[in-house]
């Protein structure tokens, strides 16, 4: 039976980096060291996975979430330079274990894998995502798993539930109303996580809060201000699932290396 492995590769790679960075080497033996590391790492995640296809996905330049939205992201440090120049040698550690290293013109990789992940559900093909970002829990399903190969654990409904306090299937409406101060995504102007939260529990979403008579008059106010902010939140915390690849499964088999 079919499973694929979604490797977030930046995600991997950057915190894999910081560390090599902080132990006063050059350049180079940085660069070598970052490779074997992801080489390394994808060796344990083909072991504990088992995947018969998988690919991992960078992020292309400047994606449709930095026209739809000027200050996307506008205050994240930009990836270290030489870090960029070598990406092509380092995905080199992804394909020495037989997995594809794909770099997408201009998607983020959250999108390419959200699709990946939603088209194999749709054909009934499990899915593992590796990742520590929080923006693919609400992709979690009976098809599709998240996985923190840091901290070697996956993340189900109970510990969503826990650390956010709503539903997965809620994650997009708390993160429109509260924001993302991460990636820099402006949320609606006086709504924290505690009144996102109240408001989620009793009406589920924005749009049912304010059909009901019963949402508080302040909180209904600051909907109504900011709502153009709420739902351009809402369309930049929201995964894609249907970009047109040029791919298909098929081409994602992991190839045995001896």
């Amino acid at each position: 039976m079919a499973k694929l492995l979604l490797i977030d590769a930046l995600n991997l790679i950057r915190r894999i980096y910081a560390i090599d960075v902080d132990q006063g080497a050059s350049e180079q033996q940085i660069m070598q060291s970052c490779k074997a590391r992801v080489h390394n790492a994808c060796s344990k995640l083909l072991r504990r996975i088992e995947p018969t296809h998988a690919i991992a996905v960078f992020d292309g330049e400047r994606s449709w979430r930095y026209h739809y939205y000027a200050d996307y992201k506008h205050s994240r440090k930009p990836m270290p330079e030489q870090l960029k120049q070598n990406l092509p040698f380092i995905a080199q550690g992804f394909k020495e274990c037989g997995i594809t290293a794909f770099f997408p013109e201009q998607d983020e990789a959250d999108d390419v894998i959200a699709t990946l992940a939603s088209k194999a559900s749709n054909n009934q093909v499990h899915s593992v995502i590796v990742s520590t970002d929080k923006g693919f829990l609400p992709l979690c399903c009976e098809n599709i798993d998240i996985y923190n190969y840091f901290s070697k654990s996956f993340t189900g409904h109970s510990e969503i539930k826990e650390k956010f306090s709503v539903p997965y299937h809620a994650l997009t409406e708390l993160w429109a109303l509260m924001g993302d101060k991460t990636n820099d995504i402006p949320g609606v102007k006086g709504i924290g996580k505690k009144t996102a939260v109240e408001l989620i529990a009793e009406f589920g979403q924005v749009e049912h809060a304010l059909n009901s008579t019963t949402l508080a008059s302040a909180t209904r106010r600051k909907l109504e201000q900011d709502l153009d902010n709420f739902i351009l939140s809402k369309t930049l915390v929201s995964l894609q699932t249907d970009i047109n690849l040029g791919f298909n499964l098929s081409q994602l088999r992991v190839i045995e290396r001896k």
